[in-house]
């Protein structure tokens, strides 16, 4: 079979968080910048997984396929709610089991979080985008990977083998960067 080539995409704060205690997104995070880096990335790929409580909220994605991990259904199985979705347990079929069934054995298949998610697949990515919002604190939030705050993102994409390449600034008065962490092959 050919290859997928995972990615990784989240933005965070300072102290690594990617949403706040109410487990959302704020407005604090958001910044057009990396908003308009994650949608050409998201545009590019040819599958978007995610978690039941990720989804990028964008014009196009409705017309994403995607694949929602979830416990509701025992290995794989469509979504009732949208015909280019599949709902994927990962306790029941594999990863490329779940990306067949989307109909994507090649390709890049964008991981957009959460945490739990992000986290299986620490030892795949190609490269994981790292923006980090460096004014902004989520107090008691939710961290981007399982280990952080203990770790930072960095020390933890380094941890699974991943290098950091040349940071990008997104939105300069607020200095927000992307980083791509890359896997050496």
């Amino acid at each position: 079979m050919p290859a997928l080539r995972i990615e990784g995409y989240v933005i965070v704060s300072a102290d690594g968080m990617l949403a706040d205690a109410r487990n959302v997104m704020p407005d604090e995070l958001k910044f057009e910048g990396d908003k308009a880096f994650f949608t050409a990335a998201l545009d590019r790929a040819d599958l978007i997984l995610h978690g039941r409580n990720s989804y990028e909220d964008q014009p196009n994605s409705p017309r994403r396929r995607r694949i929602i991990l979830t416990r509701k259904v025992d290995a794989i199985a469509p979504d009732p709610a949208n015909s280019k979705s599949t709902l994927w347990n990962p306790a029941g079929a594999s990863f490329e089991a779940a990306c067949h069934h989307a109909g994507v054995d090649a390709g890049t298949v964008a991981v957009i979080g959460g945490p739990g998610v992000f986290g299986m697949f620490m030892d795949r990515y190609d490269e994981f985008w790292l923006s980090v919002a460096p004014h902004v604190r989520l107090p008691g939030g939710e961290p981007c990977f399982p280990g952080v705050p203990a770790r930072s993102p960095q020390n933890i994409l380094a941890a699974h083998g991943l290098h950091a390449g040349e940071p990008q600034m997104l939105d300069a008065a607020h200095q927000v960067t992307v980083t791509p962490w890359r896997r050496n092959a």
